[in-house]
């Protein structure tokens, strides 16, 4: 599934804002307005936020 997707559905679940979204997972509270405007994140990035989506998940469980 594509990242942004993925980032998509995180958001409606968590309610998180956009950019504190980008801000907690890469550091770049840009992240998502980039990846909708059709940046293609490298392979580290995509592991890092899947990464972030899934810890924070299991702690808010």
């Amino acid at each position: 599934m594509p990242l942004l997707r993925l980032i998509e559905i995180f958001l409606r679940e968590t309610g998180m804002a956009r950019t504190r979204f980008g801000r907690m997972a890469a550091g770049d509270p840009r992240l998502v307005d980039d990846l909708r405007n059709g940046r293609e994140p490298r392979e580290a990035l995509r592991q890092r936020v899947e990464h972030f989506m899934n810890i924070y998940r299991q702690e808010q469980a």
